[in-house]
């Protein structure tokens, strides 16, 4: 049951942002670091990595009612490395490149909770195994 809410979330979330980085690539980008896409290059980039927010976002949707294969497992340990990057890279930008964004910390927080969901339910699936 958790894992299928953890999907539920993530899903909703990815899609969005991947929805908004493939519609309108300045806005999300403004507010999680405070800056501006100034080339057409970093517009392109934007909108690729919105499509792949979107498939992550679908991929959970779709594994939302098949929480018991390995497959859902595999996609829960994607989402754990996903997560953990995203606090890694949205940290260093804040630290280390001082950027600024109102989206920034809240994003790191968000993304490290998803991570830490993402360890509890890779632990409790693998427990469950241990009793079969």
């Amino acid at each position: 049951m958790q894992l299928r809410y953890l999907f539920i979330v993530t899903a909703i979330i990815e899609a969005g942002t991947g929805l908004a980085l493939g519609l309108s690539p300045s806005t999300p980008v403004a507010i999680l670091v405070g800056a501006s896409l100034d080339s057409p290059a970093g517009l392109v980039l934007a909108r690729v990595a919105g499509a792949g927010l979107f498939s992550l976002g679908v991929a959970c949707w779709s594994a939302r009612e098949d929480v018991q294969s390995r497959a859902a497992r595999g996609l829960v340990s994607a989402l754990l490395f996903y997560n953990v990057a995203a606090v890694g890279v949205f940290v260093y930008a804040g630290m280390g490149l001082e950027l600024t964004g109102i989206g920034l910390w809240p994003a790191v927080l968000l993304h490290t909770a998803l991570a830490v969901w993402c360890l509890v339910c890779l632990r409790s699936t693998r427990a469950m195994d241990r009793m079969v």
